[in-house]
């Protein structure tokens, strides 16, 4: 599997991403490009158009040009891969497809975004049908907005953008945020297990809407416990932590403990400490430091909704997401 395709999709509607404009959607909508679920296929279900599709699909172009969509990130940040997956378009695919990304700020309209210099990310890259495919994407800059073009035209069920979120300082107080957020710039960088969930769900956005929106590991037969570790948005001072075991009622860990420092070196930050399940806990942290990593273990297994570390930058920290955003 490519290494990239563990980060988050940062265009997902999961986390707030939207198509804010298409120039065609005549057989299927372009809100399908970004659901989070895969796409389904029900055969010989007819609608006025023709047969429904889990996906974007325009009409057969009789004029010259191409096909466009508008992705608004939900994540604004690093793009590291793209996934363009045609699931079920077999005979009306785009043999071909680019896509191109700009960094707008504010909240542009439609026209100021068709307007903007877009840089290329992947140009006229082959395309067959009913296939899900990988394009890599070295580019170092943070980017707010993605184009998906069809040349000329056709249906694409899905389009995925994994890569890493990068904050804007500017919308940021570096006196109080949430450290382990994803959109803050915080990533999970290693765990014990993730059979059931991955661990970046830990950290996402907003409340989780079931137990496959969080992070659960298998049930342990040894005498070990499950972890994870986190990367912290820049260095920072942890005041208050949130565990959160929503939707969890049976398979609730039974305490956890939050240490800080680095993977090699631990020191505690939140004692041993008991759950209960399907709830939010809020602890103030006792003695509070500076850290840029903090693992959080949990025993014996498990699943865990959301881990919430509040808190301040340190000024080094606040430079580092400068430099990141530069």
């Amino acid at each position: 599997m490519t290494d990239w395709l563990t980060l988050p999709d940062l265009a997902t509607r999961r986390y707030g991403g939207s198509v804010v404009w298409a120039d065609d959607e005549t057989f299927a909508e372009k809100e399908n490009l970004i659901t989070a679920a895969p796409p389904v296929f029900h055969p010989h279900t007819f609608g006025h158009k023709g047969q429904l599709y889990d996906g974007w699909e325009t009409r057969r172009r009789r004029t010259p040009g191409d096909d466009n969509a508008v992705i608004r990130l939900g994540l604004p940040g690093v793009i590291r891969g793209v996934v363009v997956d045609t699931a079920f378009f077999t005979g009306n695919y785009p043999p071909a497809c680019s896509v191109s990304a700009v960094s707008a700020p504010g909240y542009p309209d439609p026209h100021e975004l068709i307007a903007a210099p877009w840089e290329p990310l992947l140009t006229h890259v082959p395309l067959t049908g009913d296939t899900r495919t990988e394009f890599d994407v070295d580019n170092p800059r943070r980017f707010t907005h993605v184009r998906l073009t069809m040349h000329p035209d056709g249906g694409i069920a899905r389009l995925r953008v994994h890569g890493h979120p990068v904050p804007d300082p500017a919308l940021i107080d570096p006196h109080a945020l949430d450290l382990a957020a994803l959109e803050n710039g915080a990533r999970v960088i290693d765990c014990s297990d993730m059979f059931y969930s991955p661990p970046s769900n830990l950290i996402a956005p907003g409340t989780p809407a079931s137990m496959g929106e969080g992070w659960e590991t298998r049930r342990r037969r040894d005498t070990a416990n499950d972890w994870a570790v986190i990367r912290l948005a820049a260095e920072g001072t942890i005041r208050f932590a949130e565990i959160d075991t929503t939707h969890f009622k049976g398979n609730a860990p039974g305490w956890a403990t939050l240490s800080a420092g680095t993977p090699d070196h631990w020191t505690p930050l939140l004692p041993r400490t008991r759950l209960q399940p399907d709830t939010r806990h809020r602890f103030r942290i006792p003695n509070p430091h500076p850290t840029t990593h903090v693992r959080l273990d949990i025993y014996p297994d498990g699943g865990v909704a959301r881990l919430r570390l509040h808190g301040s930058l340190t000024p080094e920290g606040l430079q580092t997401l400068e430099t990141l955003r530069a």
